[in-house]
């Protein structure tokens, strides 16, 4: 079965004030004020960890991977507080989605984000349904790139490397293509732009109006 597998933050979803709000707190709590901003939106898509050792740096604050682990769950604790105060879907996510199933494509998620939070925001967000299989950052011991959980979403909905894409915004979607050996087409209109290109993808997603015909044009026809 053709199989489009979807990244969420940066992808489907604008996620990253709602994730650099968390990490704010996070830093407030720490005797900080407000550390990132509108600027970080790059750091905030590579998630809470990267977050928190950018804020850190930033700070002058010398810390460790074990102090990183510790405010960590703090940080998911604030985000799943207010996890879609701002988020939006990006236009076009839901006629894109429902199009592909109608042309008989799967469709799956494969996030670097806590499987339980991305279960919820999905939710939230009104698109479960839209999705037959959604594989987190903890649903197995790795994550993106390493190419296990990528393989899992496909498990899940009947898919085939040999016939499957993934959908992604970020140099970890990029190394997870590659890492599985499958096409990516990586988003312009996420934090990156079209700066995104030096990744050399093999293709890229300008508006999600374009998303059914690119993926008929890299998946070919269904199997008779």
């Amino acid at each position: 079965m053709r199989t489009v597998v979807f990244d969420l933050d940066g992808t489907l979803a604008d996620t990253s004030a709602d994730l650099l709000a968390a990490a704010n707190a996070c830093f407030e709590h720490m005797g900080h004020g407000v550390v990132l901003d509108g600027r970080d939106t790059l750091v905030a898509f590579h998630g809470g960890r990267a977050m928190l050792r950018t804020g850190l740096a930033r700070l002058g604050v010398a810390f460790s991977e074990d102090d990183i682990s510790r405010y960590y769950p703090m940080l998911l604790r604030a985000y799943g507080e207010a996890i879609d105060t701002h988020t939006v879907l990006y236009p076009g996510v839901v006629a894109a989605v429902e199009a592909l199933r109608r042309a008989g494509f799967a469709t799956a998620i494969c996030t670097n984000k806590p499987e339980a939070l991305a279960v919820e925001l999905v939710r939230r967000l009104g698109i479960t349904d839209l999705f037959g299989a959604l594989v987190g950052a903890d649903t197995l011991p790795t994550r993106k790139p390493d190419p296990a959980p990528y393989l899992e979403a496909l498990r899940r909905v009947g898919g085939t490397v040999a016939r499957s894409m993934l959908i992604g915004d970020t140099e970890t979607d990029r190394k997870t293509g590659l890492a599985v050996g499958v096409p990516v087409a990586l988003v312009t209109f996420g934090p990156e732009g079209r700066a995104i290109t030096r990744l050399n993808p093999e293709a890229l997603l300008e508006h999600y109006d374009a998303l059914p015909d690119l993926a008929q044009r890299i998946l070919g026809a269904a199997a008779l």
